[in-house]
């Protein structure tokens, strides 16, 4: 196997900021074999152009400008740009721990792969809604068996936030499709449709800091929801029942406190409300085990206090994403997806 040469592609739209604090944090990389990064400005108003240049001594960089058409067609367009023989793809409101590239390095040079993914987490710099955000989307009672832990599905699936691709696995695969978000898992499905593999490799964390505030976070997962049963459509062989639960479950609340305040309201006396209560329990079961595990992995009470309500408004935005997109997509064929929901697919680059 040839040497590995790192290109380090990040698109950014309108983030001149966060690209500042992820190219510093290449600066204090302690591997020392050479890298590049190529930065793609995803027709940004607000440019980070002067921004990469004051790294130009610092850094091999290159910096690209083109049209708005995403961040898939903005990594392809990285990618194809590179000299690199393997992409480490980042997104721009990531910070990288030192280690970073010598982890990946090491884990490639002892077992290499074509696709691998790390983990997130939050650094102690970020704000308490960022932590709260971050516990509850790692937390493996809600989605982190899927985003940021090695285990969870049966197979695990990279999230291009912090993804590596071989040159070859981009050139075979022809890069990201136009779907957003979802335009990871489906090129990691492709990728396995041809055979090549994934894996997780332990230590590869970065700092996502994930700007984001409650109706932000709403909206995002909300969209999270909405483009699985588009995959699930594309993919079939791919779908998992596992997505079903937070519908399942915020269905299932929900007829829970309808039925709940009925019998309070009419004075119900019903042997079949033990039934009920029993239901509750299970909610509250759930709700302790997702706090006990995010005070566990937080190290924080107050976050753990504030992540199980947050849970329970993710998954509520997940399941109406999801659900909406079910009814819309009824009776509608494979080729027709696109023009049914528009908005979650950019258009071709004229």
């Amino acid at each position: 196997m040839e040497p590995i040469y790192f290109s380090i592609v990040i698109p950014v739209f309108n983030r001149p900021d966060e690209i500042d604090r992820l190219l510093q944090s290449l600066t204090f990389q302690d591997d020392n074999n050479p890298f590049e990064v190529v930065v793609v400005e995803d027709g940004s108003i607000n440019d980070a152009k002067q921004i990469c240049e004051s790294y130009s001594n610092q850094l091999e960089i290159n910096y690209y400008f083109k049209p708005n058409s995403g961040p898939g067609d903005s990594r392809n367009y990285g990618m194809s740009k590179a000299k690199g023989n393997y992409f480490l793809i980042l997104d721009s409101d990531c910070v990288l721990p030192s280690h970073y590239l010598s982890t990946v390095r090491k884990a490639l040079s002892a077992s290499y792969t074509d696709c691998f993914g790390g983990a997130d987490a939050a650094h102690e710099s970020f704000t308490f809604f960022q932590k709260a955000v971050n516990a509850v989307m790692t937390n493996p009672f809600s989605t982190g068996g899927v985003r940021g832990r090695k285990k969870g599905l049966t197979r695990f699936q990279p999230r291009s936030f912090n993804m590596g691709v071989s040159k070859q696995l981009f050139e075979t695969t022809g890069g990201f499709g136009k779907i957003h978000p979802g335009e990871d898992p489906e090129f990691v499905f492709r990728a396995w449709d041809l055979g090549f593999k994934t894996r997780f490799v332990d230590g590869a964390e970065v700092f996502h800091e994930r700007r984001i505030r409650l109706n932000s976070f709403v909206k995002q997962i909300y969209k999270f929801g909405s483009v699985r049963v588009i995959l699930n459509r594309m993919h079939p062989k791919y779908q998992s029942k596992l997505f079903l639960l937070p519908s399942v479950f915020t269905v299932g609340w929900m007829l829970l406190i309808v039925l709940l305040f009925i019998s309070f309201l009419l004075n119900i006396k019903s042997p079949y409300l033990y039934f009920a209560y029993l239901w509750l329990s299970l909610y509250l079961l759930y709700s302790v085990l997702f706090f006990v595990s995010t005070w566990f992995r937080s190290k924080s009470l107050q976050i753990a206090v504030v992540s199980v309500p947050l849970m329970f408004i993710q998954f509520a935005s997940y399941s109406y994403g999801y659900i909406r997109s079910s009814v819309k997509l009824i009776g509608v064929t494979g080729d027709h997806i696109e023009a049914k929901l528009p908005e979650f697919f950019f258009k071709d680059i004229a």
